[in-house]
């Protein structure tokens, strides 16, 4: 029986999967999350709702061996062998990794561990960790001794977000175990439902490391051509125009410049950093490219402006539309995105600011952000400036025409729309 902790992005899809062959309880502390999911509704928009109403129907029969519940007590787990955390493990505001979700779902685990039982960790971590900072908080919470009573693994998560093709069996997927006998016995289970096949990597650490470094080389490609925009902006040159052009090359990697947030690529640099750093080494390539990434979104309200000005625009007080808040397009995840740093710096400078995005959550994006966005544009409303942020399928119908007849100017971060309805792009 497999409990999987955490109910989001990642554990959802996970919990559908494994529910069609196994019994499951998917657990998750948000008590409105549970009950949402339990009448087959999902705010991610990343189930397939028809599986997920399958295997819920399947976990309700008295005989059943596979299937889904959901609860939000811990009681509930106790009947389980196998626990897969999928936590969110964020960062702080210095920028430094933030395992409070990840050990306080350690500790809840510990509670209820017995003998015999395998905790895996999915979710992101410098290498090390699951060993040097879980591993003792469930031994401190149970009472049982690791690699004795009880076994961990680490298998990174590889979901990507609102992405319909590159889905969870789609995608060959690392695993490891804390022990050899361990580790084939967790990479036999995720063989069972990973379609495209598993990699058993030697160790925990390695794991950890594998899915550190995915997301910290394309960070440093993306931060590469980033600092390319800011380059090519000066020289007076389309971006886009010379990765076209250097693109003729078979060997060129065609990486598009733009905002770099989420909950991978903006996240795990800095999870890599930290490690290096708490081992005396101060990264040097990693961090320059998180700085690169971390400055798009000023440099891209700053930009806004001064076509503006040049424009004969009056900025304070004028009206700005920032289509998008979402950190990709046709997708509700807001986590980390970096859309909030055009719109703090557009406020700086006293525009009267309007966040359009028909895909995100209003209520989490004030939460989260205390940005007010709309999900629905009036037709007569008229702006002086226009960012595209996001590239939502929605956008690529909006009527650009009008408000260019306007003079308003239109700055498209995504490269999205035709070039000639755009003042800039990145």
């Amino acid at each position: 029986m497999i409990a999987v902790i955490g109910l989001g992005y990642v554990g959802l899809p996970l919990a559908i999967e494994f529910a069609k062959q196994y019994d499951v309880l998917g657990f998750d502390i948000n008590e409105a999350r549970v009950q949402e999911l339990s009448n087959a509704q999902d705010k991610t928009r990343e189930a397939n709702i028809e599986d997920l109403k399958a295997v819920i129907r399947q976990g309700q029969q008295a005989d059943t061996t596979a299937g889904l519940r959901f609860s939000s007590d811990k009681h509930d787990l106790k009947a389980h062998q196998v626990f897969i955390v999928t936590v969110p493990t964020p960062i702080d505001e210095f920028k430094s990794p933030d395992l409070t979700f990840l050990l306080t779902a350690s500790a809840m685990l510990g509670s209820i561990l017995k003998p015999g039982d395998i905790v895996i960790y999915e979710s992101t971590v410098y290498p090390g960790c699951t060993e040097e900072d879980c591993v003792p908080v469930l031994e401190r919470s149970s009472g049982l001794r690791y690699n004795q009573d009880f076994f961990v693994g680490y298998s990174p998560e590889r979901i990507n977000p609102g992405d319909k093709v590159n889905t969870l069996t789609k995608i060959k997927k690392v695993t490891s175990g804390s022990t050899p006998e361990i580790a084939t016995r967790i990479d036999e289970l995720y063989a069972s439902i990973i379609t495209a096949g598993t990699h058993k990597a030697p160790s925990i650490k390695v794991a950890e490391a594998s899915k550190a470094i995915e997301n910290a080389q394309r960070d440093i490609n993306i931060s590469f051509v980033n600092e390319l925009a800011l380059i090519f902006d000066r020289i007076g040159i389309d971006t886009n125009d010379v990765i076209e052009a250097a693109a003729t090359k078979w060997n060129f990697l065609r990486y598009k410049p733009g905002l770099v947030g989420g909950h991978c690529i903006g996240v795990d640099p800095y999870y890599l950093a930290h490690k290096a750093e708490s081992l005396g080494y101060h990264p040097q390539v990693i961090l320059s490219g998180r700085r690169v990434n971390d400055q798009m979104g000023y440099f891209v309200a700053n930009k806004i402006v001064k076509l503006m000005i040049e424009k004969d625009h009056k900025i304070k007080g004028a009206k700005a539309l920032i289509m998008g808040i979402t950190f990709k397009e046709n997708c509700p995840d807001v986590r980390n995105t970096r859309v909030v740093d055009i719109y703090h710096e557009l406020k700086q400078y006293g525009l009267d600011i309007t966040v359009y995005d028909p895909w995100a959550d209003p209520k989490e994006v004030k939460q989260e952000y205390g940005v007010q966005i709309t999900t629905q544009l009036r037709g007569d409303e008229v702006y002086d400036g226009i960012v595209i942020a996001v590239a939502h399928r929605e956008f690529l119908e909006f009527d650009f025409k009008k408000h260019a007849r306007n003079n308003a100017v239109i700055f498209d971060t995504k490269a999205c729309i035709d070039r000639n309805l755009v003042d800039a792009r990145l």
